[in-house]
């Protein structure tokens, strides 16, 4: 009896569990379908991959529905049309924003809802005639949508790196390394002919600085000594010069108004000359004469001869 009864108790209880997996099952589906929806169509202009029947719709990272299906546009296979339910007490606005999301790390993708102002009005979504909203493109989108432009690039990249360092320019590589340790050898080696270079300079340097000192001392020095001195000579000759200049226009004003007199008085001059002449020859007449007279007085008067004339020749 007692096995048999073990067996009717382990019966039992199956049976009440059964019932109340049925009875979930049926409050589930009650409380589903007494939910009320609101149905959106989101389309896309890129590719949805990741995306599928059934996947989660978040609201700001919060579950308010799921996908329903998924169809192309009819207008353009390019683009994608996919119909959502969400929860009627969720306003979507027509100023929210979808777009998609990564829902798992197996790249299992999610809709999702941002935005929308309170001010904006709220899209009434109907199973039949569902409001279409523009999704924006996703950062992680543009990076599925552009891996194979990046691969290309990244493969582009590595060809070009592996032609670059062929054989050839990793020789040149290796001459110019030994190039460089054999300039830095070099310019270890001079390196107190350098230190004593450094130092002419920083001599040449010192005596430069000195230089332009003295020279801007002269500088001020002659400032000062044109200042003081060479300042007022100037001024003074200035003051001359000012002083003589009305006594140049009289004077310049006495030789205008009397060119006529001075003309002729300079051809009376000229008219002397040939007098002058003449009274030259007379005087050394008058000299050979008296000498004569001195050394033979009698000779001269009584028995002398001629006078010698003189030719001023």
């Amino acid at each position: 009896m007692e096995p048999k009864a073990h067996h009717v108790i382990i019966g039992l209880f199956t049976l009440l569990a059964v019932t109340a997996a049925l009875l979930f099952a049926l409050w589930l589906g009650k409380s589903s379908a007494d939910q009320e929806w609101s149905y959106y169509q989101i389309g896309f202009d890129h590719p949805v991959g990741g995306l599928s029947k059934g996947n989660a719709v978040l609201y700001s990272g919060v579950p308010v529905g799921d996908v329903l299906e998924l169809t192309l546009a009819p207008d353009n296979p390019a683009h994608v049309r996919v119909l959502v339910r969400v929860r009627s007490d969720i306003p979507v606005r027509e100023n929210t924003r979808a777009e998609l999301v990564l829902a798992n790390i197996t790249g299992s993708m999610s809709v999702q809802f941002t935005g929308g102002s309170p001010d904006s009005p709220v899209l009434e979504g109907g199973r039949e005639n569902p409001p279409l909203i523009s999704a924006e493109p996703s950062a992680f989108s543009n990076l599925l949508n552009n891996g194979e432009a990046m691969l290309s690039k990244a493969e582009r990249l590595l060809t070009s790196m592996n032609q670059l360092l062929n054989e050839e320019n990793l020789g040149n590589v290796a001459t110019i390394l030994d190039n460089t340790r054999l300039a830095t050898e070099s310019l270890l080696a001079s390196r107190d002919d350098m230190m004593a270079l450094m130092e002419q300079f920083d001599a040449a340097a010192i005596r430069a600085e000195e230089a332009a000192v003295k020279v801007s001392a002269t500088s001020d020095h002659a400032r000062v000594v044109l200042g003081e001195q060479i300042t007022p000579v100037l001024e003074s000759m200035d003051k001359a010069i000012s002083t003589l200049q009305p006594t140049l226009d009289r004077l310049n004003r006495v030789t205008g108004n009397n060119e006529g007199a001075l003309d002729s008085g300079l051809q009376g001059l000229g008219e002397l000359t040939p007098a002058l002449r003449e009274l030259r020859s007379t005087l050394r007449n008058l000299n050979s004469f008296t000498r004569r007279l001195e050394q033979d007085p009698r000779g001269t008067i009584w028995g002398g001869g001629r006078i010698q004339e003189y030719s001023n020749d």
